[in-house]
């Protein structure tokens, strides 16, 4: 723990002095989700320990083999006074949020959200939530689109595009689109080859309610990319749909799968628009070279985070966990990896 800070005592109560004490808040629950089952379990628990507080882990019921393994592994390696692993599903959730604990840390959907936050507030227990949502992305001629595909395609099939801060969909003028089209599936294929489905460095969907909802999505709009999967083993081919309606189905609800929507807009002002009448993203991402557009989407628009030219790189900023603004200078790359990064913290 930190050392006391002086405290600064007010002229009425001198000779007396004042310092500020910092103390652990107490017991710790965080409950972690399935999309990155060890990390989003032990990374905040390596904080709500360094900070002296204990700490109970409740990892995700829809990854069992790293569930088992944060159960069997954590109680061996660390002091079991401090930490203990619950495994489960709903009902030991359920009984979980009863316990009245000092601080909930919850990753996941906002659904299940919702009923942390109740549950939280029986107890006024202090929470943190890290929510998902639909991160878009504008792109328009001034950057070199080839080299947005790219960047684009690697940020949202990651994971088979199962990440909170994946791009979620597309806005753009429709010639842009049309020619980002076959520039995605030039990046999916620099990616994954020609045989995504037996490539092990590209996911599955994580179960068979999942990888139902998703392939309804393919009935959205037209298959440009991709669109080829199997149900036997939850495996969707990364996809670019094109003629995607604003109020279809796909744009409703966050995606958290690898089925990207081209959606066309007029300009700038329409794309703002239908970014801000709906709810704030957890990230958007602006590719364009053009300082007075990058300077509307920083003032007029609101999100967690606010990349210009490459998506998801936020999450490794150093204070990451802030509204941070994240630049990147264009350059020749192989490997869709930035050459230059400057992250800004917004006030």
């Amino acid at each position: 723990m930190d050392a006391p800070t002086p405290g600064g005592g007010a002229l009425a109560v001198l000779p007396a002095s004042a310092k500020i004490v910092p103390e652990p808040l107490g017991v710790a629950l965080i409950i972690a989700p399935w999309n990155y089952p060890l990390m989003l379990a032990l990374s905040p628990m390596i904080g709500a320990l360094a900070a002296g507080n204990a700490v109970v882990v409740k990892p995700s019921e829809l990854a069992p083999a790293t569930s088992s393994l944060i159960a069997r592994a954590v109680p061996d390696v660390l002091d079991r006074r401090a930490v203990a692993v619950i495994e489960g599903g709903v009902p030991e959730t359920t009984a979980l949020l009863e316990v009245p604990f000092d601080h909930i840390f919850y990753t996941g959907s906002g659904r299940i959200g919702r009923v942390v936050a109740r549950a939280a507030a029986e107890h006024l227990t202090p929470i943190t939530l890290e929510l998902g949502g639909k991160s878009p992305v504008y792109v328009d001629d001034t950057v070199p689109l080839a080299d947005a595909a790219r960047r684009i395609a690697w940020g949202k099939y990651m994971n088979a595009g199962q990440t909170c801060v994946a791009p979620d969909y597309v806005l753009g003028k429709g010639e842009v689109l049309r020619k980002l089209s076959p520039l995605l599936a030039e990046a999916i294929h620099e990616l994954y080859g020609s045989a995504s489905d037996r490539n092990p460095d590209y996911g599955r969907i994580v179960n068979d309610a999942q990888f139902g909802r998703l392939v309804g999505y393919l009935a959205d709009g037209h298959v440009a990319v991709g669109g080829r999967h199997n149900a036997e083993t939850r495996f969707i081919e990364p996809t670019v749909l094109t003629g995607v309606e604003r109020e279809s189905a796909v744009m409703r609800d966050e995606i958290f799968g690898p089925i990207l929507p081209l959606v066309e807009v007029q300009d700038i002002d329409d794309a703002m628009s239908f970014v801000t009448s709906r709810d704030k993203p957890l990230a958007a991402y602006v590719f364009s070279g053009d300082g007075a557009v990058r300077h509307r989407w920083e003032r007029e628009t609101s999100s967690g985070a606010l990349n210009f030219d490459v998506p998801v790189l936020h999450l490794v900023a150093p204070n990451c966990r802030l509204v941070v603004l994240v630049r990147v200078a264009w350059g020749r790359t192989t490997a869709s990896v930035p050459l230059k990064c400057l992250v800004t913290r917004r006030p």
